[in-house]
């Protein structure tokens, strides 16, 4: 087995793990921080929406030998507006998109870029796109993303409880949030492809909270019918137990959007795929390190505000202190239990060894169980049965 196969089974079986219930406000810290940023480069630096979104004209070229900040003075001269000028592949052929423009100054800046390059206007490709269509777009598409919102909440308060369904909607908006603000402070222009790749992520952010989530619920279905573990330590076993999957899932993921954007985009010069894989990037693994470090310690927290999960960690660290105080270690969990911490027995209300806890059977497999009434708080050992049962030693 792999270092890292061997590593996430020994956090699956609980044998090693990471706190990140318990040093969620580090966590929520750093996420705030990022927020913050992010707001920062929204109200700073705004939003380039695209024509699709605000109308205007999109002029394309053929092979020339004009620079890029050549046609890009030009255009923002004559149409008063900042161009956004992309090349076109290696011939030199260019496309320059000027946001803000109604027909007639479309025509007063297809007529300066034609003469610039030294063709007929009307050998300049241009398309024209009016704000109306391009409001009508915007306004589908936040009607599409509070849609998507609302049916994840209803699905996950269904297939869960409402606390993981406002755990996941806020993990959401996280990663929206950080997505738009690295649009804002990077400058990529927003278009339908960047609609496109949020949607996207939102959806696999939101599968990667759900098996989370499932294996959340799984472990602490029998919370109340053990007493050696708190909401949030099963919490965190059970997040650990999940680890490896998240960051495997979200590393194949990021592989090939990172080719898309890098390659594809950088080196290529791939236009519209620079949109698609930018927010796919960035939205991916913010998906990732909200759902571990985001969503689970916001349950965490949600669940330790109900009464009777407070009575039952109280339950539980009461007892805890009182083994610590005897001087008995926490044993290990039952042979039939859950591994990851599912299904504990309970091991009564006092903390005291008095009565038999072992229920396995067969001579050899281990120390006999000691009787009802037996002296001291700790099992004292047996000698192993011979014949037909009979001890082959005394108890002391």
């Amino acid at each position: 087995m792999s270092r890292l196969g061997d590593f996430g089974a020994r956090l699956y079986r609980g044998e090693v793990g990471f706190d990140f219930v318990g040093k969620r406000k580090i966590w929520y810290a750093f996420s705030i921080l990022i927020t913050i940023l992010a707001f920062a480069g929204l109200g700073v630096r705004g939003l380039h929406m695209g024509v699709e979104f605000e109308g205007g004209a999109v002029f394309t070229t053929e092979a020339t030998d004009v620079s890029v900040e050549r046609m890009r003075d030009v255009a923002e001269e004559a149409s008063g507006s900042l161009p956004l000028v992309q090349t076109l592949g290696d011939d030199g052929a260019m496309r320059i998109q000027v946001s803000g423009l109604d027909t007639e100054a479309s025509n007063v800046t297809r007529a300066a870029l034609a003469e610039e390059l030294g063709v007929p206007t009307e050998q300049l490709n241009a398309e024209l796109i009016g704000p109306s269509w391009g409001s009508q777009i915007a306004n589908r598409a936040w009607q599409g993303l509070v849609i998507f919102l609302v049916l994840v909440v209803v699905y996950l308060a269904i297939a869960f409880e409402w606390r993981m369904a406002l755990a996941a909607l806020i993990a959401l908006i996280h990663d929206l949030t950080i997505t738009v603000g690295v649009y804002a402070l990077v400058g990529f222009e927003v278009t339908p492809g960047t609609v496109i790749g949020l949607l996207t992520i939102l959806g696999y952010s939101l599968y990667d909270t759900v098996v989370v989530f499932d294996g959340l619920k799984e472990s602490t279905k029998n919370f109340t019918k053990q007493s050696r573990f708190t909401y949030a330590e099963l919490a965190n076993r059970s997040l650990n137990g999940t680890l490896v999957r998240s960051i495997n899932t979200s590393v194949v993921a990021l592989l090939p959007v990172a080719g898309l954007l890098f390659i594809g985009g950088g080196v290529l010069g791939g236009g519209m795929l620079n949109d698609i894989a930018l927010s796919l990037f960035v939205g991916l693994t913010a998906g990732a390190y909200s759902s571990i470090v985001i969503a689970t310690p916001l349950v965490a927290d949600f669940k330790s505000r109900e009464p009777a999960v407070r009575a039952q960690d109280r339950k539980v660290l009461a007892k805890r202190a009182k083994r610590a105080e005897d001087g008995i270690e926490d044993e290990e969990e039952d042979e039939h239990g859950d591994r990851d911490g599912a299904a504990f027995a309970d091991d009564g209300d006092d903390g005291d060894d008095d009565g038999p806890h072992d229920t396995r059977e067969g001579a050899g497999s281990g120390p006999a169980p000691v009787a009802a009434g037996a002296s001291g708080p700790r099992r004292q050992p047996v000698s192993r049965t011979r014949g037909k049962g009979r001890p082959s030693g005394k108890r002391r």
